[in-house]
C-alpha cells in the first residue's frame, strides 16, 4: 500500500492520495505529524476498502481460499497441503491485508516473524508460496502486478543425504525385518529406489500400470500429470513378480484401504539407525535414485524424464556432487597432461612433473 503523502498547510498537517484515478486531499486537523500520519493511513485504508467493493480485491486469506478451491481438482495433494499450511499457520499478520497492499516492507517484516521460529531455508519456501499466490492473482487480473519485491535469503547449501551403495542391501534388509508382517513398506521403498517414484506415487501405484513384457512402469497419477513409461530394472521385476495381480492398487492396508502420506517414514528412520545410514527419507530416496543414475553416466535430460520434472533446474537440484568422481577425473586429466603418477609412502598416488620424470 502506497502511503498518503503528508504536507503542512498553516498549523495543520494535510494528506493527499489517489484512488482509481480520483484525487483525495484533506486536513487531518492535527499539528503533530505522527498523529496526522495515523489519521491519513486510516482514511486511505477506508477509501481502498470502499473501492474494493466494486473491484473485488481479496485479502490474502481470501486469495488462498480461492486458490485452493480452483486448484483442488488438479493440483497434487502435496502442493495443496503446502498452500493450505501456509494459509493456516504462516501468514504472520498478512491475513487481512488486501493483496495489492502486500508491500515490500510488509512482506519483509512478516518474513522476520517467520525467521523467529524457522530456518532461512524455510523462510525462502515461505516467500516462494507467497510469490506463487500473488503471481496467480496478477495473471488472473485480480491485481495489476506483483505488489512486492523481496529477494530470497542466501542459504549455505549443505550436502543432502543419499543412501550409500555399500549399505543398501543392509538397509533394505532392516526395512524387511521391520515390515515382516506386511510388506507394503518394503515394496514402496523399492519402487522409490528402483523407479524414482514419490511416496505419493507408490500409494496410488497400480498393477495394471506394470508391463512385465516390456519391462516398463507407467505411473498414471503423478504430481506433474506426466505418464511416460519408466524402465523397470530386473531386480525390481524379480521382486514384484510373485506379488503381481491383474489389477488394483499395489499397496493396501489389511482392510483394503490405501495408505496415507508418510507411511514409510518410521520404518526408514529405524533402518537408518540400525545400519548407520544417513537421514534417508522418501524424498532423499528419490534423490538417491537420481544421483546414482547421474554417477552411472546417465545424461541429466534423461534423468529429468525419469523423474518427470518440467524444469531441468529442478532435476539438477536433486543431484548430489560425488567428489570421488572429481578425483578420478583429476587423475585422468593429469595423465593426459603428462604428469607421471607414482604411489606415495602411504599408498596414495603422487603426481610428478613430466619434465622431472623425463630427466
Amino acid at each position: 500500500m502506497a502511503s498518503p503523502s503528508l504536507f503542512r498547510s498553516g498549523q495543520f498537517w494535510h494528506f493527499r492520495f489517489q484512488i482509481d484515478g480520483k484525487r483525495v486531499q484533506r486536513s487531518t486537523h492535527e499539528t503533530d505529524r505522527q498523529l496526522a500520519r495515523v489519521i491519513a493511513d486510516q482514511t486511505y485504508r477506508q477509501a481502498r476498502l470502499w473501492a474494493r467493493s466494486s473491484k473485488e480485491i481479496p485479502t490474502l486469506r481470501e486469495l488462498i481460499d480461492k486458490w485452493i478451491e480452483i486448484h483442488a481438482p488438479t493440483a497434487s495433494p502435496a502442493h495443496l497441503k503446502v498452500v493450505e499450511t501456509f494459509g493456516r499457520l504462516h501468514l504472520h499478520g498478512l491475513a487481512d491485508d488486501l493483496v495489492d497492499e502486500l508491500t515490500t516492507d510488509r512482506v519483509e517484516l512478516a518474513r522476520v516473524e517467520h525467521l523467529k521460529t524457522h530456518a532461512p531455508v524455510s523462510a525462502n519456501q515461505w516467500l516462494k508460496v507467497l510469490r506463487l499466490l500473488c503471481s496467480w492473482a496478477a495473471r488472473r487480473g485480480i491485481i495489476p502486478a506483483m505488489p512486492f519485491h523481496v529477494r530470497a535469503l542466501k542459504v549455505q547449501k549443505k550436502p543432502r543425504a543419499i543412501l550409500p551403495i555399500r549399505l543398501t542391501q543392509q538397509w533394505l534388509a532392516a526395512i524387511d525385518e521391520r515390515d515382516a508382517s506386511d510388506d507394503a513398506v518394503s515394496t514402496a521403498v523399492r519402487l522409490m529406489l528402483g523407479l524414482g517414484l514419490r511416496e505419493s506415487e507408490t500409494i496410488t501405484a497400480r498393477w495394471e500400470w506394470l508391463d512385465i513384457e516390456r519391462q516398463t512402469y507407467t505411473p498414471g497419477r503423478t504430481k506433474g500429470r506426466e505418464a511416460d513409461p519408466i524402465p523397470v530394472p530386473e531386480w525390481l521385476l524379480d521382486y514384484l513378480a510373485p506379488k503381481r495381480l491383474t489389477d488394483g492398487l499395489m499397496l493396501v492396508k489389511p482392510n483394503g484401504k490405501p495408505f496415507g502420506p508418510g507411511f514409510t517414514r518410521t520404518a526408514m528412520l529405524a533402518a537408518n539407525k540400525a545400519v548407520g545410514a544417513p537421514h534417508i527419507t522418501a524424498h532423499r530416496l528419490r534423490g538417491t535414485f537420481a544421483t546414482l543414475l547421474s554417477e552411472s553416466g546417465v545424461p541429466v535430460q534423461s534423468i529429468q524424464r525419469a523423474l518427470r520434472h518440467k524444469n531441468l533446474m529442478t532435476t539438477a537440484a536433486y543431484l548430489e556432487v560425488d567428489m570421488g568422481t572429481v578425483s578420478q577425473g583429476q587423475r585422468r586429466v593429469a595423465e593426459r597432461i603428462g604428469f607421471a603418477v607414482q604411489p606415495r609412502p602411504n599408498g596414495a598416488p603422487v603426481a610428478r612433473n613430466a619434465t622431472h620424470a623425463a630427466s
